[in-house]
């Protein structure tokens, strides 16, 4: 699945006018470093970002950050980008925004999946304090943290281009559904949203904008698309999946598969052909 274009293009003039108009006391220098899937995010001097939806879809994804990652953020161990400021339409641009700090790091996605299992246990931990029964309140999502069976038509859709995953699926299918309380979930905790420090340790866990409450296998498709065998292993003890939601857990990893198969970005490309393979042998 390509990119979504960008229904709105923005300059770092544009978020420098932004900037001046509702928190002129954070101004500064402003550089463009990144189109996102939903976002454009913008380097603001030294220590800050302005991240700013590139399409309508985004916006209430922006406004679910703003809400709830204040809340998240003492569930979690390790830094996650709680906005600074909130900023709301103007200056011609329609949607809410936010200015979060800039985590020094490096993508996780950069990595070799065997250089990747050295934080697989880590991000397990995380990832277990995270999933913490949520507020009836919370963000629902209807492409993550749902039962797989929603998710059933278009994933087999895009089975087609991978054939050999359909048994995977429907093996997933047949596990039992989540019994316990909707959990805190991430959303899309795939190696792009995991920045690394110096020591290969998580330094940063960023992109929030699929939080929601729900199953925690959705959380777990990183197993796979992030792992070999050996962090795989690390990786689920640490989060200490039941062998129902580890089953659900690799059905996630095949309908995010599908999804990056054919991705414009060659590091998401490749973290889907590593996927398939690691699915195609991994019998459990």
């Amino acid at each position: 699945m390509p990119q979504p274009p960008a229904e709105i293009a923005l300059t770092a003039a544009d978020v420098g006018r932004l900037l001046a108009a509702q928190h002129p006391h954070l101004a500064g220098p402003v550089r463009h470093v990144a189109h996102g899937w939903d976002n454009d995010l913008f380097r603001l001097g030294d220590d800050l970002a302005v991240r700013l939806p590139r399409r309508e879809a985004a916006a209430p994804l922006m406004r679910h950050e703003q809400r709830w990652l204040p809340h998240l953020a003492p569930l979690v161990p390790v830094p996650i980008p709680v906005p600074v400021a909130v900023g709301v339409p103007g200056e011609g641009y329609p949607w809410a925004w936010s200015v979060v700090p800039w985590f020094a790091g490096a993508p996780a996605l950069g990595l070799a999946p065997r250089d990747r299992d050295r934080f697989a246990a880590q991000l397990g931990g995380i990832l277990r304090s995270l999933h913490v029964p949520a507020p009836a309140d919370a963000p629902r999502n209807p492409v993550r943290g749902v039962p797989l069976q929603r998710r059933d038509a278009v994933v087999r859709e895009r089975l087609q281009a991978v054939p050999a995953l359909r048994p995977v699926w429907e093996a997933a299918l047949g596990a039992p559904e989540h019994d316990g309380p909707a959990v805190w979930l991430h959303g899309d905790p795939h190696p792009g949203n995991i920045l690394l420090g110096a020591d290969g340790a998580v330094a940063a866990l960023i992109d929030f904008g699929d939080l929601c409450a729900g199953d925690p296998a959705s959380d777990l498709a990183i197993g796979w698309l992030g792992f070999t065998a050996a962090g795989r292993a690390a990786f689920r003890g640490a989060v200490g999946a039941d062998a129902a939601t580890w089953r659900r857990a690799r059905g996630w990893a095949v309908g995010l598969a599908t999804l990056l198969h054919d991705a414009d970005e060659p590091g998401l490309r490749a973290m889907s052909r590593h996927a398939v393979g690691e699915l195609l042998g991994d019998p459990r």
